[in-house]
């Protein structure tokens, strides 16, 4: 793997809580991780991102801190932890966590403190208003569930601000002393062996709240020092950040303007998932070729991340009205099965109708695309959403290992777990497991396995540059290229469910013994290119030139 590690890395998301539990008390553990990292080397993973892992009430899914210094008891010790970074580095894997730094828990003693006085050392930790603001019910991240973003607190005597819940007082990033605490907190867990942080909700991060002013500005200057501490206490840290805004907004993200990549390593490409989701939808890529199009020029260094499925809802915001429609009446026409007026809380193999060719196919094309690929746990197995469970957490049901009780993901009596397993239906643990499908090299996890076994050796996927190969195609078809020092892939997808033929005969002069290494099925060999034949949802991986970089 390159200098730049991250640009060629397969990345595998979970909560370490619903992931397996090694000691029966109804919770995932570090332990219970340990014991799965061979399932996960064999998988192809090379960087696990551990959602929060630090002590917290809970009351949201562990984004509400109350130590940045420590780890959730119910997941073991720093010590547990220790040994799971060294056990994934035996293995080749790297592990980032969760960055929560917008704001605490309002149990941590540093917003108890602020609260109980304004003589208090910390009170300028947090964002305070002496009289209601202006702005209250203004800029609420979830709506229907949050209804203000300044809260009273009576023991203080002053309105608190916070972005998410009110039990979520946001950090006050101006206060030098808080910019300086967030560089120690990294700081410690590099010393102790993460590879860099996922960073939530940077824009709020970021922001210089004031009262009354829902469009407060923003101090880019945090993050450009922030990355020179990172990399100066680890040189190969990665920093990956949540930033869903506007497209102008993003390069700013990665570096200040001067072509430097001085910020942000990398970003999740929201932009492009939504348009994923739309083009899914409709069986047509012509908004994915306008986002590889319109796709902002990178600093040297700067990578996107992709997704089709994260531990949030789709955030289908960044779509028009009659897109989001397309998108919701397709994979999400049920009102249970839609969040905060613009998501879906499903997983895709129900949204996909559990076709198998679908799914392969959205995942395929995902992972081709220029950027690091983002799995979320249990994606690998087809698992689905339990719509019972109140908002995300339909999508965060424990991972379904076998055909024991539990899904063999505990040995705890079901009401003790700390979600429940689903066990019923298409989806449940009988039918979806590890178990089942590791026999059965036919199964969807089998594909993964080879199809990211294929992705890594083609690095120029996700280090070279990827563009839109514009030839006429029929109707559905998807036809892009991935240029880098180690060589020339080239990609074809199928929207449509009806076979194609594909004419790309004027790559032929390039070509020097053009062959697919990863199809849907059994074609014809590539042969001069002019006759490439595409099944309904197929696609087709055809190395076209190996480069002389490896």
């Amino acid at each position: 793997m390159g200098d730049r590690w991250y640009q060629e890395a397969v990345v595998y998301c979970l909560d370490v809580d619903t992931y397996a539990d090694s000691d029966g008390d109804g919770v995932g553990d570090f332990q219970g991780l340990i014991g799965r990292l061979d399932y996960l080397a064999r998988l192809g993973v090379t960087c696990l991102w551990l959602n929060p892992i630090h002590p917290s009430p809970n009351e949201d899914d562990g984004y509400d801190a109350t130590d940045f210094y420590n780890v959730d008891p119910r997941l073991g010790t720093l010590g547990d932890f220790a040994e799971l970074l060294h056990q994934a580095s035996n293995r080749g894997i790297r592990v980032i966590i969760d960055l929560v730094v917008n704001h605490t828990s309002d149990q941590h003693p540093w917003f108890q403190s602020a609260r109980s006085s304004p003589d208090s050392p910390y009170r300028d930790w947090y964002v305070w208003a002496d009289h209601e603001p202006a702005d209250r019910h203004q800029g609420m991240v979830f709506p229907g569930e949050q209804h203000e973003t300044w809260t009273y607190d009576r023991t203080a005597k002053a309105w608190y601000y916070h972005r998410f819940y009110k039990f979520q007082p946001d950090l006050n990033i101006e206060n030098p002393k808080v910019r300086a605490e967030i560089k120690k907190i990294t700081s410690f867990w590099l010393q102790l062996g993460v590879s860099g942080f996922r960073m939530d909700a940077v824009p709020f991060i970021i922001e210089r709240t004031e009262p009354g002013n829902p469009n407060s500005p923003k101090d880019f200057d945090f993050l450009t020092d922030l990355r020179q501490h990172v990399q100066w206490r680890r040189g190969d840290a990665v920093l990956l950040a949540e930033a869903n805004v506007e497209p102008d907004e993003l390069p700013v993200y990665f570096g200040d303007g001067s072509g430097s990549g001085n910020r942000i390593h990398m970003l999740f490409d929201f932009m492009l998932n939504g348009r994923l989701m739309l083009a899914l939808a409709r069986e047509d890529p012509e908004v994915i070729i306008e986002a590889l199009r319109d796709t902002p020029k990178l600093p040297t260094g700067g990578q996107w991340a992709t997704f089709l499925r994260n531990h949030d809802e789709i955030d289908l915001s960044r779509l028009t009205a009659d897109q989001r429609n397309d998108v919701l009446a397709k994979f999400g026409p049920d009102e249970n099965m839609q969040l905060y007026g613009r998501g879906i809380r499903r997983r895709l193999a129900p949204m996909l109708g559990n076709d198998r060719r679908h799914m392969e196919l959205a995942y395929s094309l995902q992972f081709s695309l220029r950027g690091t690929p983002v799995l979320r746990y249990g994606e690998e197995i087809g698992m689905g959403e339990d719509l019972s469970l109140d908002g995300r957490d339909a999508i965060r049901t424990p991972m379904q290992w076998s055909y024991a009780d539990n899904a063999g993901f505990s040995t705890a009596e079901p009401e003790k777990l700390v979600r429940p397993v689903i066990d019923k239906g298409e989806y449940g643990y009988q039918n979806v497991n590890v178990t089942a499908q590791r026999k059965d090299p036919r199964s969807l996890l089998g594909w993964f396995e080879r199809m990211i076994r294929t992705l890594r050796e083609a690095p120029e996927t996700g280090s070279g540059s990827t563009t839109h190969i514009d030839v006429p195609m029929p109707p559905g078809v998807l036809a892009h290229r991935a240029d880098g020092r180690t060589g020339t892939m080239v990609f074809l997808h199928n929207l449509g469910t009806e076979d194609v033929e594909v004419d790309l005969s004027t790559l032929a002069p390039e070509a020097d013994l053009p062959i697919d290494v990863l199809s849907d099925r059994n074609y014809e060999d590539v042969g001069k290119l002019d006759r490439l034949k595409l099944g309904g949802y197929g696609y087709r991986w055809i190395r076209l030139c190996r480069g002389h970089g490896r």
